[in-house]
């Protein structure tokens, strides 16, 4: 069974063009993420806690530019469904209807 094939069962996306695009996803996401911190840090300094607090203020920015990134290139719906888990994990929220 190849990578991608396992991704698509693992994920319970319909063909691996789809998987494809969610890594797409993924991989646009972070090189924006990296290319924001690039433009941001001679502006905002370069002490350890400003660090910390960038990676607390990138959460939302991130999940936000997953969801653009997602509904762009068509795979928006697993994207919210995604963000919707990823939130209840961080709420400490049992989901009786797995998304």
């Amino acid at each position: 069974m190849s990578f991608l094939k396992k991704l698509q069962d693992r994920w319970k996306v319909e063909s691996t063009i789809q998987v494809v695009l969610i890594l797409t996803v993924f991989a646009l996401t972070g090189t924006t993420i990296v290319y924001l911190k690039g433009f941001l840090k001679p502006y905002i300094g370069d002490a350890w806690w400003i660090d910390i607090v960038y990676y607390i203020a990138i959460l939302p920015v991130y999940n936000l530019v997953l969801l653009i990134y997602g509904f762009l290139l068509g795979q928006g719906s697993y994207f919210w469904n995604f963000e919707k888990r990823f939130f209840n994990r961080i709420l400490g929220k049992k989901n009786q209807n797995k998304i």
